[in-house]
């Protein structure tokens, strides 16, 4: 960190010896580059996109996994079971269902009369695209609601019922706010990594079409890696770090009062 945090004041190519620029590097990230701006622009999008969809559905299949039914563990054994698969072979998987000619998406579609998208080669489709492949790693955030389910006390479900609450007014007066810790680890975690996504893009469009899914770690790569610019590329880690950090911040800031901790006294 503090290495990176030096080299983002150099130019700096790890081979020559290094040239002090001072906030040259940071200048120009924040006022010459439109490339970064549109990674920012591209990767905020993305992460709007992804955190409240994860969320719901992780905390949807997370409802159903906690049903007292027979072979439960099997079957949260297997909606967990994705997370654990290789990004890469997930990104090539998800590559053949957006294939616009021979994809299942567009095979299904057709199925009922619909011509599909072109998906990944579209500029219009290819970030959405990318958001819908995120469905695919509910699997560590869907583990935290279903402990969060399971510690919810007995006793208040059993009381609402008794007082003739129906199962919507049981979610919404008791679950949500038994797991409002857990919905906002979630959220932070969703955040940080939605942020840092970088397979996807990479492995499916290199960032393509015109820009279209350029994320700003995937920028930060091409910048680091491909053309050897290591200190811009730190500079753009650090613009990264802070850009996480606001959001972390904003969001402790503006659920402060939303969330419940058992036995916590104010």
């Amino acid at each position: 960190l503090i290495f990176s945090f030096g080299l983002s004041f150099f130019k700096a190519d790890l081979l020559s010896p290094a040239q002090f620029v001072g906030f040259d590097n940071y200048k120009r990230l924040l006022f010459e580059d439109a490339l970064f701006w549109q990674a920012v622009k591209v990767t905020t999008l993305y992460t709007l996109g992804v955190v409240p969809l994860q969320l719901v559905l992780s905390l949807s299949v997370a409802l159903l996994l906690n049903q007292r039914i027979f072979g439960i563990g099997f079957w949260r054994t297997i909606f967990y079971l994705p997370s654990v698969v290789s990004g890469v072979a997930v990104a090539l998987i998800w590559m053949w269902f957006f294939q616009p000619d021979v994809g299942l998406f567009n095979a299904l579609l057709a199925m009922i009369g619909i011509q599909g998208p072109r998906w990944l080669f579209s500029e219009e489709w290819a970030l959405p695209s990318i958001m819908l492949m995120s469905v695919w790693s509910i699997g560590p955030s869907m583990i935290i609601f279903l402990a969060g389910l399971q510690g919810a006390p007995a006793d208040l479900y059993e009381a609402a019922q008794i007082d003739g609450a129906s199962s919507w007014q049981q979610f919404t007066s008791i679950t949500l706010p038994m797991l409002s810790p857990q919905i906002l680890f979630n959220t932070v975690l969703g955040i940080i990594g939605s942020y840092q996504v970088f397979t996807a893009s990479f492995v499916t469009t290199e960032g393509g079409p015109n820009n279209a899914t350029m994320t700003l770690v995937l920028y930060l790569y091409r910048e680091g890696f491909l053309t050897a610019r290591f200190g811009y590329a730190s500079a753009i880690a650090w613009a990264l770090f802070a850009i996480i950090m606001v959001f972390t911040l904003f969001t402790f800031r503006s659920t402060r009062d939303a969330v419940f901790y058992e036995g916590e006294t104010r």
